[in-house]
């Protein structure tokens, strides 16, 4: 079978320490029931600098400067164990700074709906002159600025969203519709917010892996936010709003959601549509999600931590036919929680890893590598969620024990040799596998890696319709080239060989 390939990733962070503040939702809500708690009041002096979060092991993995793997060279917590004069710019893609970043919003904006401050715009001009995925076109867009005291002003009298930049007002997020709650200058923010970072990833896609943005056909993109209006709230497109912003001029798209699990449900559909044909190439891209910074905030100032979630994560992966060279994505291993599996854990991992291998003759130990809810434990222990991939390495030895694959003492280093620590920022969708996706090419590309499962899982109960859980894995193998029976004939070539057939059995009929 001739199988879609992974032709390129690219991730990015973005430290947004004042977004956290003023849109992460455990701070909104605080602030709208609590005003003067004490949780606020420590807030600013526990966000760190952009030069810690640079210097973040983690972080360093996410961009791909740094393998998983060196992560268990590096003390816990990891946040007391910083590395040293590390990089923003990455193999992947980069970190980005806030001030940067909320110029890129203004960048993306379509409807005039982002004000800057005059000075601040100046101040933020030359470093995206600088950046060399920034253009002349993309600079025009930022405009000449606003006079703060029209900033003010919509923000005290037309219900717009302050932009600031530690406590200083730097801008505003204008509401786009006065009475639609869909279109609020809060959620216009954070639909501007993604729309942002999803063009971010997308753009170091193109330059990092020196693809042509006109050879895209079709863009998925699948983030946690909905965009649209008070007549279709999720209706869309991030896809195409994103795609304009990085001139995919032949593609179209639409966005595709699932909690969690979306972009493994996502990875799934483009590499069927691919293997279709229906489209050449398909890019998955995901933008970051506001609501999620400082989301474990409270659990993390008890223990006088620093809010580690003050970034937003991004990622693009480009998916097309197979070129003989690029990891295959095996569209006949995939594993599904269909609704009649049920909820408890072990039947989740069943679902997801054990029926795929089992469909296709594979035993647990012969995938090499796992990547399952790749959240950074360094933040989800301090908040009692206790190391979540680990937790997933050992249910899938357990089932591998159950089923005579593994000796019950392999259990304990299972994790060690088969999983992938979690480095993800926990952004909701991003931990969801695909944050493992670009070392696991370049492992395979350089023959490190014969196969490895990526697991994306969701909880579908949090939009209180259904009591269902979700999830939904696929394998990736190293490319052993086109075989000759892949090769495949164009029409031309079945048009010549009928007409030389023909030609025989005219023949044999003269004599």
């Amino acid at each position: 079978m001739n199988y879609p390939v992974i032709k390129g990733t690219a991730y990015a962070l973005i430290h947004t320490p004042t977004l956290l503040v003023h849109m992460g939702t455990t701070q909104t809500v605080e602030r709208q029931a609590h005003p003067d708690s004490e949780y606020l009041k420590l807030v600013p002096e526990r966000l760190r600098s952009f030069e810690d979060t640079v210097n973040y092991a983690p972080n360093q993995v996410y961009i791909g400067n740094n393998h998983p793997s060196s992560l268990k060279d590096v003390p816990m917590p990891w946040w007391q164990n910083s590395l040293e004069n590390a990089e923003r710019d990455g193999k992947y893609g980069e970190i980005m700074p806030e001030d940067e970043f909320l110029g890129l919003v203004k960048i993306v904006d379509s409807f005039d709906l982002v004000l800057l401050e005059e000075s601040f715009l100046e101040e933020i001009k030359p470093k995206l002159a600088e950046h060399p995925l920034f253009d002349e076109n993309d600079l025009k867009r930022l405009g000449k600025g606003t006079a703060l005291s029209e900033v003010e002003n919509q923000i005290k009298n037309n219900k717009a969203e302050a932009l600031y930049i530690g406590e200083k007002v730097v801008g505003c997020v204008k509401r786009a519709h006065e009475t639609d709650q869909s279109l609020t200058a809060h959620i216009m923010t954070e639909n501007l917010v993604a729309k942002a970072s999803g063009t971010l990833a997308f753009k170091h896609l193109i330059v990092k892996n020196d693809l042509d943005v006109k050879d895209v056909e079709y863009i998925i993109e699948c983030s946690e936010e909905a965009c649209g209006d008070m007549n279709q709230r999720g209706g869309g497109n991030f896809a195409k709003a994103i795609g304009e912003m990085v001139g995919a001029v032949n593609a179209t798209g639409a966005d595709m959601r699932s909690f969690c699990a979306g972009p493994a449900h996502t990875m799934v559909a483009a590499a069927a549509l691919v293997q279709a044909g229906v489209y050449k190439n398909v890019v998955v891209v995901a933008g970051g999600a506001t609501a999620k910074l400082g989301m474990n905030g409270r659990d993390h100032v008890k223990k006088d931590m620093p809010l580690l979630e003050d970034n937003l994560g991004a990622f693009a992966v480009m998916i097309g036919q197979n070129d003989g060279v690029n990891p295959i994505i095996r569209t006949d291993i995939v594993g599904r929680h269909v609704i009649g599996s049920g909820s408890a854990p072990q039947a989740v991992m069943q679902a997801l890893v054990l029926d795929p291998l089992q469909r296709a003759d594979l035993t647990i130990p012969e995938i090499e590598m796992y990547a399952a809810e790749l959240q950074n434990p360094d933040v989800t222990v301090p908040a009692g969620a206790g190391d979540v991939p680990q937790a997933n390495y050992k249910m899938i030895a357990a089932l591998a024990v159950m089923k005579q694959m593994l000796e019950s003492s392999d259990v304990a280093t299972f994790g060690d040799k088969h999983g992938m620590p979690g480095f993800a920022p926990t952004q909701g969708h991003i931990p969801s596998g695909v944050p493992f996706l670009g070392h696991a090419r370049d492992m395979m590309l350089a023959g490190d890696l014969k196969n490895a499962m990526i697991i994306g899982k969701g909880s579908l109960f949090l939009a209180r319709l259904t009591n269902l859980f979700d999830g939904v894995s696929f394998v990736i193998e190293a490319n052993t080239g086109l075989k000759e029976e892949e090769v495949g004939l164009d029409k031309e070539q079945v048009r010549d060989m009928i007409a030389e057939a023909m030609r025989e059995f005219a023949n044999s009929l003269s004599k």
